[in-house]
């Protein structure tokens, strides 16, 4: 408090006072201020001399001002103009996820019990997180509706998109299943996996529709097309699985400094891959059957 009283209180200024810059014709405003050493006690804090603006008399601060000393803290924040309170919570031991999920249900108990005008409001790195979250759910969303408009257009049909994205379900089981199997937390990285999963088993079942609409435009029956479609397209599809999953093994496997990181996105891919293909395979034509089932070539 003595020294927030000696920078405000022992700053002698006549009048304002500026300095301009002859070179770039800018005006600087010129304080003076008391050296902290020069005012060590309340005393030589009341006996800083003032100037009036008018008549050039000097006053001391004492016979101007009351100094006193107070408590009061010694941090002041604010957030988006408003005084705050601010309390820290660290992550040991932990995920990021459940400390912020702890932190929300605390919050929810409280908000009732508050002051009229008062909020709860929590930043940081969860705020992060959460606003991270929402994006890249928002993100596989639109991905998928894009990609099958984009079918839409390029098989000049409603119902081959989405037969092809009945292997979706399953990429998204395969990657919920590996994730709580090795314990890993839903994360960024995890749902970026996710996003890559969703592109790759997209592919895959294109190739495998894509076939069986060829067959049928030869004569065979809908079951026969996708039957065929499953044994012929099952090596391209599963050579595309494995390529994938081999390549994301190492990092599935958090080798190296700070694999951690990026462990999530690994394990999500090699999850969905693994149904995401038996869906492909089987479940895809099998939907294909039944959805074209009466259709003449």
């Amino acid at each position: 408090m003595t020294n927030l009283l000696t920078s405000l209180s022992s700053s002698v200024q006549t009048s304002p006072n500026f300095w301009l810059d002859p070179k770039k014709g800018v005006q600087y405003l010129v304080a003076v201020q008391t050296p902290q050493y020069r005012v060590p006690s309340l005393d030589a804090l009341n006996a800083t001399p003032l100037t009036a603006h008018t008549a050039g008399q000097q006053q001391l601060l004492g016979n101007l001002a009351a100094i006193s000393r107070a408590a009061m803290p010694t941090n002041i924040t604010h957030y988006n103009v408003a005084p705050t309170y601010d309390v820290q919570v660290n992550v040991d031991g932990t995920d990021l996820g459940s400390v912020s999920a702890g932190v929300s249900k605390i919050v929810k108990n409280v908000e009732p019990k508050l002051p009229r005008g008062s909020t709860i409001q929590v930043i940081g790195q969860a705020q992060s997180m959460n606003a991270s979250f929402s994006g890249l759910e928002m993100g596989l969303l639109f991905a998928v509706l894009l990609v099958y408009l984009v079918m839409v257009v390029n098989f000049q049909s409603w119902l081959d998109p989405l037969i092809i994205l009945t292997a979706l379900p399953g990429a998204i089981a395969g990657i919920a299943w590996m994730l709580f199997l090795s314990g890993t937390r839903l994360s960024v990285p995890a749902l970026m996996g996710a996003m890559m999963t969703v592109g790759v088993a997209t592919a895959n079942s294109i190739l495998l529709v894509t076939f069986a609409n060829e067959r049928r435009a030869e004569g065979l029956a809908p079951l026969a097309a996708a039957m065929l479609a499953g044994k012929t397209r099952l090596r391209p599809v599963m050579m595309t699985a494995l390529a994938m999953i081999v390549g994301m093994l190492p990092m599935a496997l958090s080798l190296g400094e700070g694999g951690e990181q990026n462990a999530p996105l690994g394990r999500a891919v090699i999850g969905g891959l693994l149904l995401a293909t038996v869906s492909t395979l089987f479940f895809v034509p099998a939907m294909y059957s039944v959805m074209r089932k009466g259709e003449t070539p």
